[in-house]
């Protein structure tokens, strides 16, 4: 889907809904924009697998009679117009939330003892003891609303949809004379055209990677633009034009970008036919140079399409789903179809429980899928779902335009849907291969180790910095699915006084924050953790470091009376060689195990991926902090004026620009200080 930052979807239909989930979750915030050049490593996690709910298990069921006398209660005052319903338990736990056209009609059905009801839904009607109802003007509304109360209180029977992450697009900036490529997540603000979704970034970095090469559009920030006084590395081997020192003028960098604009809007034949024109032009005068130029870009956006896969003829914007189960588990793999090419696909595991039926897991999961996404032109499914007319309209009123929602039964459209099926059904395999395959591992950890159980949550921790400066905390996360990321954690070193480099206080400092606020959560954090399946304590604390670092981890966990959790410290080995590390563990002897034991490999990747998440976290302090070096020579601008004038300016090259009157608008920058900034850059001789 292609558009402008002002054309955002309307979201009219859930607004009157929404007032009434008054204590949504505040966590979708605006991400910032990310330079591709920098974001490599930012590709999409795997979605966790959920653990099978089992249909005994126990959820603080009461008698049957006390569940259906609760219901009566609300059926009395439930209204006979469409609206919303939530089941409660005696500790005001959400366990199911509904939709009906008529409230009233649907409850008698759960209040009726003598109506042959699945046992799903007989535990769930003991565990009740009140009902909550919200009315709504329409049964679409109340299908919009249902969704997005099932993703904020994720209710023990219903269909969840565990996705805690926004899709990428592509950004081409419009604040900007030269227009910069990049890739964005969150609230699209920022003026300029946006091009996705894409299912992963890294689907959106080997695309930008090839606009690059095919359009020669700049990736770099506005403040790296402003400071160049030669073309840097990218226009040496042809990926950028060069406007920042006018190797291109502005009418020639425009056409570039218009291009760009239009390959992504779906017109790319018409623009691979203009580049073929304008080689063969470049060739018949005799210009060689710049008909490779040409024969290049035309290669580039050759390489585009092809790794795409497969790419649709008549399809020319759609989603795919297809849900494939197996062992209990459900797999919904979606592929992005826009402007006629296949941007990617993703494979999600809902938590549900094993009596649903595939057409009951994909119909949950699209209302809640779409929730926070604008939907596109057609949805094409799998499987035939129960209420699809009334999902198409609810997602056409939100959309502001007409979605069909399908199941194809012939044609390409059909076809599409059986190569999505096909992925579902494999991506569900791997995933049950490397669930069992972790588990063995954790099982051989907690045998190696001598740890009470297999461990469920392994917290390891890391520090970086240099020689003191920018110096920052981590810890990352794993668990029986592997790397849990949206758990990982960073942490600015904040202590005062702290002597550069001693990385004992480091690690003091990071290790009380972080426990300190688990055993005394904030309101809204434990509300959140009681609803999360993963658990909140880790069974195991991993440092890096060797006996030393242990014994002071060993002091901080006594203060803060911590005896349940674990500890280990990893030590490199002579030469720091993988495969020779030694293992500190309190009040045993050092373990060394042997170089190719699949429990210290999969230790090693441990300490290996906290080294790779502190690193990234320390560069970008660094980043940030040379963005302020060139105001650090002025006398008197501390980093409070530092950032106020970044803010106000936006860059370096701005704020050499300003004028003394310009200096003094900033909040708190007076007109000495003002003074003092123009004087900085503009030295009088003599």
């Amino acid at each position: 889907m292609v558009h402008d930052s002002s054309d955002n979807p309307d979201d009219r239909a859930r607004k009157a809904p929404r007032a009434a989930a008054s204590d949504a979750p505040a966590e979708r915030l605006a991400a910032p924009d990310v330079d591709p050049a920098a974001a490599g490593g930012d590709d999409e996690d795997d979605a966790l697998l959920p653990d099978i709910l089992e249909e005994s298990g126990a959820v603080g069921e009461g008698p049957l009679a006390i569940g259906h006398e609760a219901i009566e209660r609300a059926v009395r005052l439930a209204p006979t117009s469409p609206g919303v319903y939530r089941m409660l338990n005696a500790n005001a736990d959400v366990l199911y939330v509904g939709k009906a056209k008529n409230v009233k009609k649907r409850l008698s059905s759960y209040a009726r003892q003598t109506a042959p009801l699945p046992p799903r839904i007989l535990r769930m009607i003991a565990a009740t003891v009140t009902v909550e109802i919200v009315s709504t003007n329409t049964e679409t509304e109340a299908l919009l609303l249902e969704a997005n109360l099932i993703k904020q209180l994720r209710p023990r029977f219903n269909v969840q949809l565990r996705d805690d992450k926004s899709f990428p697009y592509i950004l081409i900036t419009g604040d900007h004379w030269a227009p910069q490529i990049l890739k964005h997540r969150g609230a699209q603000t920022r003026p300029g055209r946006y091009f996705g979704p894409f299912a992963s970034a890294g689907a959106v970095n080997r695309t930008i990677t090839a606009l690059q090469r095919a359009f020669l559009i700049r990736s770099c920030t506005d403040s790296f633009f402003e400071s160049r006084s030669r073309p840097c590395l990218l226009y040496q081997i042809r990926r950028c034009a060069g406007p920042c020192t006018r190797e291109i003028d502005f009418g020639g960098y425009s056409t570039l970008v218009r291009e760009a604009s239009d390959f992504l809007s779906g017109k790319s034949h018409a623009v691979k036919q203009e580049l073929a024109g304008e080689m063969e032009k470049a060739a018949g005068e005799l210009e060689f140079e710049r008909a490779a130029l040409y024969r290049d870009r035309l290669a580039a956006l050759s390489a585009i399409q092809s790794q795409q896969g497969i790419n649709p003829r008549t399809v020319e914007e759609a989603d795919v789903f297809a849900i494939h189960q197996e062992g209990g588990f459900s797999c919904v793999e979606v592929f992005f179809f826009r402007t006629g090419q296949n941007w990617g696909n993703r494979a999600y595991f809902p938590r549900a429980e094993k009596s649903f039926t595939p057409e009951e897991v994909l119909g949950s999961f699209l209302a809640q899928f779409y929730d926070d996404k604008p939907p596109p032109k057609n949805i094409l499914l799998s499987h035939e779902i129960e209420e699809c007319e009334l999902l198409a309209n609810a997602l056409s009123i939100k959309a502001g335009h007409k979605v069909e929602v399908t199941a194809p039964k012939r044609g390409e459209k059909k076809e599409l849907v059986a190569h999505a099926l096909t992925n579902a059904r494999e991506a569900l395999g791997r995933k049950l291969a490397d669930t069992a395959t972790q588990s063995r591992l954790l099982e051989a950890m907690a045998t190696t180790l001598n740890l009470p159980h297999a461990p469920k949550r392994i917290e390891v921790y890391d520090n970086s910095h240099i020689q003191g400066t920018n110096a920052v905390g981590a810890m990352i996360v794993a668990g029986p699915d592997g790397f849990v990321k949206n758990q990982y954690r960073k942490f600015n070193i904040k202590s005062e006084g702290l002597t550069p480099g001693d990385d004992y206080a480091m690690m003091r400092e990071v290790l009380e924050r972080r426990f300190k606020r688990l055993i005394n959560p904030p309101e809204d954090g434990a509300a959140k953790a009681k609803d999360d399946d993963f658990p909140q304590w880790p069974d195991l604390v991993i440092i890096d470091g060797g006996r030393g670092q242990l014994n002071a981890v060993r002091e901080i966990f006594a203060n803060l009376g911590l005896a349940q959790v674990s500890l280990m410290s990893v030590a490199k080995g002579p030469d720091r060689d993988a495969g020779r590390e030694t293992l500190f563990m309190p009040e045993r002897e050092a373990i060394k195990l042997e170089p190719r034991d699949p429990v210290l490999y999969f230790i090693q990747r441990l300490r290996d991926e906290a080294h790779r998440f502190v690193i990234g976290s320390h560069r970008k302090l660094r980043k940030k902090d040379i963005r302020e070096a060139g105001l650090q020579e002025i006398p008197g601008i501390g980093p409070s004026r530092k950032r106020a004038l970044l803010h106000h300016f936006g860059t370096l090259k701005e704020i050499e620009r300003a004028s003394i009157a310009d200096l003094g608008k900033v909040p708190g920058v007076s007109a000495e200080s003002a003074r003092r900034i123009f004087e900085y850059f503009h030295p009088q001789p003599g």
